[in-house]
């Protein structure tokens, strides 16, 4: 549920940005009449991403099981690359969201009357898209129902309170500390759901290795006890865990994080010092 949280509140804020730099620069730019376009454009991403959510639940229902856990598993894995990416992108755009933003406003003002629409529907569609796939994955790999969508939702609205703060000038964050901080934690939660999706595949037998046990805890930590349901909850941790999934997570978590924390200690130029390079 932790994850959950953690992915509602990081892509909902990142969405919630968006539309506050949008309103905040027609507003002093004195285009007030073009923000219904932007809600227009976050209503249709909105529901593109409820739909997309739907789509994943509903959708491979009434499949075989092998062709459930093929799906899942790739899914999973496309989730993990999404929000690899996102971590890092998003870690290295915070400080020039603002800037980009404005241009592509004013290119769209100047342009069709469909252009701030699509600006708004595309980048908080975006965050949207991502997060439906990449709870649904989560979801799968917790083998919950209710909570992961409980905590995602949570998230979210934290997310929104946080934009309305923002954008009434109540609140200020530090943009890079935050993404920082939850980038680090959804590395670890990612590392989990790629380890599911591997078992998935491995279920579907489409990889080997399902009864080659790295280890099995089950026996000092029970699947159905509190302890392993919050490490699987926060962590997607499973007591019983293959050769295979624990290369893949070790390959995936160590790398990339010792990526992304050097990317952090090392910073994002600032715009000055990006324009004198």
């Amino acid at each position: 549920m932790l994850g959950n949280f953690l992915i509602g509140l990081r892509e909902g804020l990142e969405a919630a940005l968006v539309v506050v730099l949008l309103l905040a620069y027609l507003r002093k730019t004195g285009r007030q009449r073009l923000i219904p376009r932007v809600w227009a454009g976050v209503g249709v991403a909105i529901a593109a991403s409820l739909g997309a959510g739907a789509l994943l639940t509903f959708g491979p229902r009434g499949l075989t099981f092998e062709a459930q856990e093929m799906i899942g598993g790739g899914l999973s894995i496309i989730a993990v690359g999404l929000m690899t990416w996102m971590v890092f992108w998003m870690t290295a755009a915070a400080r020039k969201l603002g800037p980009e933003l404005r241009e592509r406003v004013d290119q769209s003002a100047e342009g069709s009357a469909w252009g701030l629409f699509l600006v708004a529907a595309l980048a908080v569609g975006r965050e949207g898209l991502e997060t439906a796939l990449f709870i649904w994955a989560a979801a799968r790999a917790t083998g919950q129902t209710w909570q992961p969508l409980l905590g995602s939702l949570l998230g979210l609205a934290v997310a929104v309170v946080l934009g309305i703060l923002i954008h009434r000038g109540a609140l200020k964050i530090n943009l890079r500390m935050f993404f920082a901080w939850t980038g680090a934690a959804l590395i670890v939660v990612a590392g989990g759901v790629l380890a599911y999706g591997v078992h998935d595949l491995q279920e579907a037998g489409v990889l080997p290795g399902l009864h080659h046990l790295a280890f099995d805890v089950s026996a000092a930590v029970p699947p159905s006890g509190w302890p392993a349901t919050l490490l699987k909850g926060v962590f997607n941790f499973t007591p019983a865990t293959t050769w295979l999934q624990a290369i893949a997570w070790t390959a995936y978590v160590i790398p990339v994080m010792f990526l992304f924390l050097r990317l952090v200690r090392r910073g994002v130029p600032a715009p000055a010092a990006s324009a004198r390079a």
